[in-house]
């Protein structure tokens, strides 16, 4: 292949559109995680939630879609927060939003950038193995959201990667979303109302979401080291 048809393959719309894209995250992001700026503490985020007003909820998910791309920025202590701020079930909502939206962006990221050029931003990489057809790795993908089993950003660049189907990878995706979600929030709405019953069940189902991950490491639950392999 000559080397001007090469280049025009490397920098073509897509993969120049997803540049872009993530140019974009990263200078958002080190804005994000300036000191200055304050927005990622507790206080700091609650505060400039509430100042925003109306504004808030959608600058909130704008910020844990952009958690997904780039993991340094906590989105778990975030849900929570948002959990004491607008409650269980509204928290919830912005949360999945936010959370789904950024999966969609990594795995664009993933399946038009390649392994190597995601392995150089996250210093590491997932590999999917499709041997055993496409639903069973969504099947894995469902549980890794509900579960911490791998970060939310690796899981996303390797289904891109990987190619595995949008509709399926999107479906499994935003599923198993859907239970974490709501628990982080829960936690905040329990914290916000103070009721003990509340607080002492959220740390019960904490520790669940903590011990099952590594259970199902430790004894390779659904065969995972033969699905996924992290370097």
């Amino acid at each position: 292949m000559k080397r001007q048809e090469r280049i025009k393959i490397l920098f073509n719309r897509q993969n120049a559109f997803a540049l872009v894209i993530l140019l974009l995250c990263l200078a958002v992001c080190y804005w994000l995680l300036n000191p200055q700026v304050n927005i990622l503490t507790p206080e700091g985020f609650r505060q400039t939630v509430k100042n925003l007003g109306l504004l808030g909820p959608f600058v909130y998910i704008g910020i844990l879609a952009l958690s997904v791309v780039i993991s340094p920025i906590p989105s778990a202590p975030l849900a929570v927060i948002a959990g004491t701020i607008w409650g269980t079930l509204m928290a919830g909502i912005y949360s999945i939003i936010g959370g789904f939206i950024g999966g969609l962006i990594a795995y664009f990221l993933g399946r038009t950038l390649g392994r190597s050029a995601i392995k150089a931003l996250t210093g590491k990489i997932i590999y999917f193995s499709k041997n055993r057809g496409e639903t069973y790795l969504s099947w894995v993908i469902f549980i890794t959201r509900m579960l911490p089993i791998f970060s939310f950003d690796l899981i996303s660049y390797a289904a891109g990667i990987a190619g595995l189907s949008l509709p399926k990878y999107a479906l499994a995706t935003f599923l198993g979303m859907i239970p974490s979600t709501f628990l982080l929030t829960y936690m905040g709405g329990a914290l916000r109302v103070g009721t003990p019953l509340g607080i002492a069940i959220s740390i019960i189902l904490l520790i669940v979401i903590i011990v099952l991950p590594w259970l199902i490491r430790r004894y390779n639950w659904l065969d995972l080291r033969d699905v996924v392999r992290v370097e």
